[in-house]
């Protein structure tokens, strides 16, 4: 990254039959971690908007009744990186999440809740670490 300044990023959890889209990270920051799809919010983007966008780049579904459940912060030292993560739940009930950035995400799948594959990326961890339970919502 080449900016000292603070990124805000987007992470989409998408819920589907009780379970939740993770995918494995091809990239150098998180490699082999698992993550929801996600990325950077855009300049004058609104965040239910860069949501739906990062979920449409990255598997191809189209995600409904978003909600913002929680903000995490990771600074990373290295590879010198510093976001502010807000997290967003909501469902998808059609299709097949898509693998449609290849050198970014290994693959999709689903999973339950409880039984969450590891190691998970930071900021999926640091939400977790806060209390955040799809269960209790």
């Amino acid at each position: 990254m080449d900016t000292k300044e603070p990124r805000v990023g987007v992470g989409v959890y998408i819920f589907r039959n009780g379970k939740v889209l993770l995918g494995k990270r091809l990239k150098k920051d998180g490699n082999g971690m698992w993550h929801p799809p996600g990325g950077i919010l855009e300049f004058g983007e609104p965040i239910i908007e860069g949501a739906k966008r990062e979920a449409a780049e990255e598997c191809g579904l189209s995600v409904k009744n978003l909600k913002l459940i929680g903000t995490t912060e990771e600074i990373n030292e290295p590879p010198g990186t510093h976001f502010i993560t807000l997290h967003l739940m909501g469902e998808s009930d059609e299709g097949d999440p898509q693998v449609l950035e290849p050198d970014k995400c290994e693959g999709w799948d689903w999973y339950e809740w409880d039984k969450l594959p590891t190691p998970l990326f930071w900021p999926v961890e640091n939400l977790i670490k806060s209390g955040f339970n799809p269960n209790n919502v």
